[in-house]
């Protein structure tokens, strides 16, 4: 597949790459050939960042049908995002000058029934490892507890899962002096996405360029 540098590029890259992967086709230059194994150990080149959860359902590559050196892939669970995950957007953005950071949730997340489960019965996890993950998660979720989704399980993950994409995409774009000043001179972009295991159809929701 063809490098850019430019985000607008990478993001229909990327909604192509999906829409092929959703249809049950396969990018044929997305083989891990050999070749490409070799050519990739003079260093890479990737055109997209993809800050994703950890769910073993959710590859990056092969959502959006990508091959190897084509991704520059963060994996933990709930998409959050905490210094090492800012640091890591950093380098990539400033190491291979990369445009385009996707923040890709899921439908029915882990992370988000864990918090939702947490705040309503008031029951932390013994794991204080597994407690920063959700307490990162809480801010996106309480305010929506408050509201008439909690008598409805199924919309309150669904509204939970894009805020808590929403709340990281907004920490990537405000908690770093070298990305902010990218997104405001050096056309860096910072998209929100939601990925749905039912389709594999993934929708581009939040900080979309307009047309």
């Amino acid at each position: 597949m063809p490098k850019t540098k430019n985000a607008i590029e990478a993001l229909q890259h990327l909604r192509e790459g999906n829409i092929r992967f959703s249809n049950n086709l396969r990018d044929p230059d997305a083989v891990a050939t050999h070749a490409k194994r070799v050519e990739l150990t003079a260093g890479q080149d990737p055109f997209a960042v993809i800050l994703g959860c950890s769910d073993s359902r959710v590859p990056a590559e092969m959502v959006f049908d990508q091959g190897l050196g084509d991704l520059f892939v963060i994996r933990v669970a709930g998409n959050i995002v905490a210094p090492s995950q800012i640091g890591s957007v950093e380098f990539a953005v400033s190491r291979f000058g990369t445009r385009l950071v996707i923040v890709l949730g899921h439908s029915k997340c882990g992370a988000i029934t864990a918090t939702i489960d947490e705040l309503a019965r008031g029951n932390s996890s013994p794991s204080k490892n597994i407690s920063s993950i959700v307490d990162r998660v809480k801010p996106a979720v309480e305010s929506l507890m408050c509201t008439d989704l909690k008598n409805d399980p199924d919309k309150l993950v669904e509204a939970a899962v894009r805020a808590n994409v929403r709340v990281s995409a907004n920490q990537l774009r405000h908690g770093s002096e070298i990305i902010e000043n990218l997104i405001q001179n050096d056309g860096l972009l910072i998209v929100g996405a939601e990925y749905c295991l039912e389709t594999g159809v993934v929708d581009f929701f939040d900080g979309m360029p307009k047309d």
